[in-house]
């Protein structure tokens, strides 16, 4: 390691998050030197970023923070990785991401997102009425994996066979760092790529009320988005509206049970309901970093930065920032305001998904708390490998009603 990077401030050995987030590392790092030069093994190195306002400054000047211009997760891509992943929205700058992300709001409209509460409502249900009857189930498994899953299928209007493929491709594309996941098959993205642009094909013969139906259908202009672009889309809905759902679930119900007051609060107050879900995604950050690259010279944090070094966002880091949250280590159900960098700090990349996904957190334990108030561990959760997602990937639970 450099001088600069000690096993003290290190916070992006994948190692580390298998154990627990490096909670007293970041805080090191916000005190002392809030931009950091950090080694990267096998790689140039890049700045991290742990600070609130400078996660939110670079999120908002996407004409200094490239998004484009070295991809978005920290080893470099090679440049055939990287030309196709700038069809996809994580992976452009304006005025492209502003063209491409007006052609994908067409599907993520109030109405559109507004009309599957009820399904949601109903897709818990069953996930909590399974459970109960079995007694003691792994809750990622069983219940904070299949909804976001079966969310998106509903959304892509997908058939219900083919929601483990879905599953499983999400899971590989993610999980590369941990043993259980990883994989050395570099066709999967294809084959979602693939799946998508068959079903693209099907919506444009027999158009239906779904996402897909939207996206391949002209528009006003006359423009609609194409077989390629449609399949990169699917694969970054795949990823992030499964992943960090099922994230936010199964860290929210770990949070719960570490601090079990804040459970009963709600079981006693469902109107806390309106605030648990911005609270759950503050309090897990289901996704830990992005990458920017520096266009120009600039200064953050203090720091002069050349151009064309890497940027590291640590989401995780912002939510604990005391500069913000001067309680940030409590987690607090009932915390309005709540100016949290889960769903990203702003800007042009600010989560498509949001709604969707406080809508998914909410309704999931509004339901919980109505049919198995009396949930709780039956064994050690076990964490994902990875210093790119805050996952759980095994959490044994007892339903009780």
């Amino acid at each position: 390691m450099s001088p600069e990077t000690s096993p003290e401030t290190d916070i992006y050995d994948p190692s580390l998050y298998e154990a627990g987030m490096p909670w007293d590392r970041y805080a090191r790092l916000r005190a002392n030197d809030p931009v950091h030069w950090h080694d990267e093994p096998g790689g140039p190195g890049f700045w991290a970023v742990t600070r609130h306002a400078d996660i939110q400054y670079a999120s908002r000047h996407p004409e200094i923070f490239s998004s484009a211009a070295g991809g978005v997760m920290v080893p470099d891509p090679t440049e055939e990785q990287l030309s196709r992943n700038r069809l996809m929205m994580l992976f452009q700058d304006p005025p492209e991401h502003t063209t491409t992300r007006a052609v994908v709001n067409r599907g993520f409209t109030p109405r559109m997102i507004g009309k599957l509460e009820e399904h949601i409502r109903e897709i818990c249900h069953e996930l909590v009425d399974a459970a109960l009857a079995r007694g003691e189930v792994d809750f990622v498994a069983d219940i904070a994996a299949p909804l976001p899953l079966y969310v998106i299928c509903e959304l892509l209007g997908a058939p219900a066979e083919d929601r483990e493929k879905i599953f499983t491709w999400s899971n590989a594309l993610v999980g590369n760092d941990d043993p259980d996941f990883a994989t050395q098959d570099t066709e999967l993205i294809f084959e979602l790529i693939n799946y998508a642009v068959v079903l693209g094909a099907q919506r444009r013969a027999e158009p239906r009320d779904d996402i897909v139906s939207k996206l391949v259908a002209p528009a006003e202009d006359g423009s609609s988005m194409d077989d390629l672009a449609l399949g990169v889309f699917v694969v970054l809905l795949a990823v992030a509206g499964n992943e960090t759902t099922r994230n936010a679930a199964s860290g929210g119900l770990q949070a719960f049970f570490d601090h079990p007051e804040q459970w009963e609060r709600l079981l006693a107050d469902r109107s806390l309901l309106r605030t648990l879900p911005d609270e759950v995604v503050r309090w897990v950050s289901p996704v830990i970093t992005m990458r920017r690259t520096t266009l120009a010279e600039t200064e953050l944090g203090g720091r002069r930065i050349p151009a064309g070094d890497k940027v590291v966002l640590y989401y995780p880091s912002g939510n604990r920032d005391t500069a913000v949250f001067p309680d940030g280590d409590v987690f607090d159900i009932g915390r309005d305001p709540n100016p949290h960098v889960g769903f990203g700090g702003g800007g042009p990349h600010f989560c498509l998904g949001a709604h969707l996904a406080r809508m998914e957190v909410r309704v999931l334990f509004e339901v919980l708390a109505e049919r198995a108030p009396g949930i709780a561990p039956a064994g050690t959760a076990r964490r994902l490998r990875s210093n790119f997602v805050n996952s759980i990937k095994e959490m044994p639970v007892r339903l009780k009603g």
